[in-house]
């Protein structure tokens, strides 16, 4: 939704194309998406070979999605899996994707519903075709009525309630929640959960998440414009620490405290430039929606009963814990 329209379309079209070949290109750096096995897998299973599709709506160049596609890899070697990634941040164009899939006749697809409502035929078709669907990360709210076999990830709106409830617990007045991506349901919903649990004033702001000088600015204007703010909340790594410098530039005193983790925001962390991070393991996540494909086609199992969803988070990651996680976060995978 931050790049131009018809460019997107014009790349999701392409990407169809390369789908259709044996081997494809991600729309997220350009990385083959049919992944070889990862160094984490333990062991490997003898079942016959399948094929599953994920498809996400990460943007390119967001690191969180590194962490999940690790995870997906690591289950995928495991399970003898030829795994297909592909990624667009325009739900038109996601939606062209896991179409492409359907083409393909994969054994699953694994998918992201930051868009709900713009994923619901296609994957009406994927079900018709016979094809299982689970979600992931975002979603949570709708991955029932979407038909989906499973859920993996978050519930955002407690996440937002807990993260609102720490505040009061450390003092905060005045919070600015920041948005990267408007109307991606996840990242609304933590806001809403915020406001629901912090008990001080909430602002929204909404920045444009691909583009990071445009993030620097609209954060600096804000703490320069209101110096009430003593909280920045902000819903993805790479912009808590774009907020770090926010702050600097605008003289303020506020301080941050984010969702998601990367191995900067865990040296953040540590240096107690930001407060603490909200994480919901996006490596897990990556690895049992995988995972959980396979264990349907081999074994007719689907986790959470196909009423509940699998909670991967909130796990929160504060100075007393954070070293605990360092290691593995260096590793790539927290």
């Amino acid at each position: 939704m931050h790049r131009n329209h018809r460019a997107a379309t014009l790349t999701a079209t392409l990407l169809a194309g390369a789908l259709c070949a044996a081997g494809c290109s991600s729309s997220s750096g350009g990385k083959k998406s049919e992944d070889d096995g990862a160094a984490a897998s333990a062991g490997k299973a003898t079942t016959p070979r399948m094929t599953v599709a994920m498809v996400t709506h990460a943007s390119p160049g967001d690191t969180f999605w590194d962490l999940v596609r690790k995870g997906a890899q690591a289950a995928a070697a495991k399970d003898n899996i030829k795994l297909v990634y592909s990624s667009d941040p325009s739900a038109g164009n996601q939606a062209n994707l896991v179409q492409n899939a359907i083409d393909q006749k994969v054994d699953g697809i694994a998918l992201t519903a930051a868009k709900p409502d713009a994923l619901k035929d296609v994957i009406d078709k994927a079900k018709s075709a016979g094809i299982p669907v689970v979600g992931f990360n975002s979603g949570v709210s709708d991955w029932n009525k979407l038909g989906l076999l499973e859920y993996f990830g978050q519930d955002e709106n407690i996440a937002g309630q807990a993260f609102g409830a720490r505040l009061n617990e450390l003092g905060a007045k005045h919070a600015l929640c920041v948005i990267q991506e408007q109307g991606q349901v996840a990242l609304e919903a933590r806001c809403a959960g915020l406001r629901k649990g912090f008990s001080g004033k909430t602002d929204t702001l909404y920045v444009n998440g691909t583009d990071m000088p445009s993030v620097k600015a609209t954060i600096t204007a804000k703490l320069r414009q209101d110096s009430s703010i003593d909280q920045v909340v902000t819903l993805g790594a790479p912009i808590a620490l774009t907020a770090v410098q926010s702050l600097s530039d605008a003289g303020s005193k506020a301080k941050i405290a984010t969702f998601d983790l990367n191995k900067e925001l865990v040296k953040a962390v540590q240096s107690r430039t930001v407060e603490f991070a909200v994480d919901q393991q996006p490596y897990l996540q990556g690895y049992l929606a995988v995972d959980s494909l396979w264990l349907y086609k081999n074994n007719g199992n689907f986790s959470g009963g196909g009423t509940a969803p699998v909670l991967t988070g909130p796990a929160f990651i504060t100075k007393e814990n954070v070293d605990q996680v360092a290691k593995f976060a260096a590793n790539g995978t927290r």
